[in-house]
């Protein structure tokens, strides 16, 4: 069917979501190691308009946005399937990845890494955010189900990248503690071994997202 590269960072939430998926499908791939402060020019042919990982290149096929990677992953290989079969069960999962991406990952990064009334201003909405995600897992293993499905995908990054964020840029969001259903779900998640294979050592991690908070802030000094 093609070989199959995966463009990416070993710390990015976004990165991490799509190797995932393809342990899980049994996908054979290559890993292609970008430096955000220096990259490739495969990189920026392959994604001239927003130059991010992660990019997924299968054969001819190249595929953008890591929502966007992980549909094509699901629509391309069967193995494992991610989403549920049910088409409101699919939407529901869609609107919470959506909820994620848009609202939830920059609420947390702000309040672990922001200053002054911004910073406090995001961590409220994490908190009310993080509540409601709570609601949906009340009660279940996973997202998606009994096994490991695209939302817990979507959502993978907070049992271990919260604390990250947290360490690197100085501010607690509570997590376990306010949501404990939230927390026993990311144990179970964490825990999976193929899942865990791809989890970044907790250093290395802080040491990356050190490094992206400084990235972005030059990107904000440099705006005109």
């Amino acid at each position: 069917m093609g070989v199959v590269k995966l463009f990416a960072t070993e710390g990015s939430v976004f990165c991490a979501r799509i190797q995932w998926a393809l342990k899980l499908k049994g996908v054979e791939y290559e890993f292609i190691l970008e430096d955000l402060a220096n990259k490739s020019p495969l990189l920026l042919k392959y994604n001239p308009i927003y130059k991010k990982v992660p990019v997924l290149v299968h054969g001819e096929n190249v595929i953008v946005e890591s929502l966007v990677i992980l549909e094509y992953i699901e629509d391309t290989w069967k193995e494992h399937p991610l989403l549920p079969r049910d088409p409101y069960d699919r939407a529901t999962a869609r609107f919470w990845a959506k909820f994620n991406d848009e609202k939830l990952v920059l609420s947390v990064w702000t309040a672990c890494t922001g200053e002054g009334e911004a910073q406090e201003k995001a961590k409220e909405s994490a908190l009310e955010s993080l509540a409601l995600v709570e609601k949906q897992i009340e009660g279940k293993k996973f997202f998606g189900g009994e096994q490991i499905g695209y939302l817990d995908l979507v959502l993978g990054w907070i049992p271990h990248w919260i604390s990250a964020m947290e360490e690197a840029g100085g501010n607690k969001v509570p997590e376990a503690e306010m949501f404990p259903s939230l927390h026993q779900w990311g144990q179970n998640f964490i825990h999976t071994p193929l899942i865990e294979e791809c989890i970044p050592a907790k250093e290395a991690l802080v040491t990356y997202l050190r490094f992206m908070i400084g990235y972005m802030r030059s990107l904000s000094a440099n705006k005109p």
